[in-house]
């Protein structure tokens, strides 16, 4: 549902829109809507977003939102990810209220996973 005032919807640039999907779709059975070759969106995954065609990254390090997905799963879901061809720069690690990694997808956007200290 719009609300107004509330965050609605997500870019990430894409240098390898193919890849890109395949990943997502890989890793977290996402699915896509292409508008033009040069652009493709998801809907339904906690936010909707899309991906556009930029030679261009987002990552922690050159000043990026990171965006965090849970599981419930940890250890699986890095596996899941590296499976898919995500590359795991962040190895699982603790911090208070629970326990992360961060991956770059094969366009070299940057994500995290989390899941709760006792998961």
């Amino acid at each position: 549902m719009n609300e107004h005032g509330k965050i609605n919807y997500v870019e990430f640039p894409a240098s390898d829109l193919a890849a890109t999907k395949l990943f997502f779709e890989a890793a977290f059975n996402w699915t896509f809507v292409d508008y033009g070759p040069e652009y493709t969106a998801f809907s339904d995954e906690g936010l909707d977003g899309g991906f556009y065609q930029s030679e261009l990254s987002a990552t922690q390090d050159n000043g990026s939102a990171l965006i965090v997905f849970y599981s419930s799963r940890l250890e699986e879901t890095r596996s899941i990810v590296e499976k898919a061809g995500g590359r795991i720069v962040k190895n699982i690690f603790s911090f208070p209220g629970g326990r992360r990694f961060h991956f770059v997808e094969p366009s070299g956007n940057e994500f995290a996973v989390w899941s709760e200290t006792d998961a």
